[in-house]
C-alpha cells in the first residue's frame, strides 16, 4: 500500500484539486488567513529545490540540514493553507487525509530508496551526523528549475488566483 499511495501521489492530489476547486467557497478573510501558509510553504519548497541534488547525492544543505523531507513539509503547508483559504471544512479535511497517507508513504519509500543507493552516507544523515559534503552549497534558482518546481509554483499562483477571484466576489 505504501509504494502505491506514493506512487500515485501525484495524480490523487490533482483529484483531490478538482474536488476542491469544486466545493471552495473562500471569504476574503479565509484567504487572508490561508495565503500567508501557502506562501511560506512554497518558499519552503523552492529553497529545498535549489539544494537539492536528486538522485545523485544525500543532499544536507538549506533546509535538508533541519528535516529530512523539506519539500514534503511544503507541501504540507501548501495543502493545509490552501484548505483554510478555500473556507469549506471538507476540503480541509481532505487536504489532511490526502497529505497524511500520501507524504507518509512517499518519505518512507524514499527514505528505503536513499539508504538502498547511499547506504552509509544516508545513515549517518538519517542520525544527524552529516558529512555528506554538501553542507556549504548555495541555493541556486537554476536548480530550483531543474527539479520542477517552477511548475508547483505556476500552479501555486493559478490557484491562489482562482480562490483571490472567488473571495472578492462573494
Amino acid at each position: 500500500m505504501t509504494r502505491f499511495l506514493a506512487r500515485w501521489r501525484v495524480t490523487f492530489g490533482f483529484l483531490c484539486g478538482a474536488v476542491a476547486i469544486v466545493l471552495a467557497r473562500p471569504s476574503r478573510g479565509s484567504f487572508v488567513v490561508g495565503l500567508p501558509i501557502v506562501l511560506a510553504g512554497e518558499a519552503l519548497r523552492i529553497w529545498a529545490a535549489g539544494h537539492l541534488e536528486k538522485g545523485r547525492e544525500v543532499t544536507s544543505s538549506g533546509p535538508y540540514r533541519w528535516t529530512r523531507h523539506p519539500l514534503y513539509v511544503g507541501s504540507t503547508l501548501l495543502g493545509l493553507g490552501f484548505g483554510i483559504a478555500s473556507n469549506h471544512p471538507v476540503v480541509l479535511a481532505l487536504a489532511v487525509v490526502y497529505l497524511a497517507l500520501t507524504l507518509t508513504a512517499a518519505a518512507r519509500s524514499e527514505e528505503r530508496h536513499l539508504e538502498s543507493k547511499f547506504g552509509e552516507a544516508y545513515g549517518l544523515y538519517r542520525r544527524g551526523e552529516q558529512g555528506c559534503g554538501a553542507e556549504a552549497r548555495r541555493f541556486s534558482a537554476a536548480r530550483a528549475r531543474r527539479n520542477g518546481e517552477h511548475r508547483t509554483l505556476a500552479g501555486v499562483l493559478g490557484a491562489a488566483a482562482y480562490l483571490f477571484v472567488l473571495a472578492v466576489r462573494r
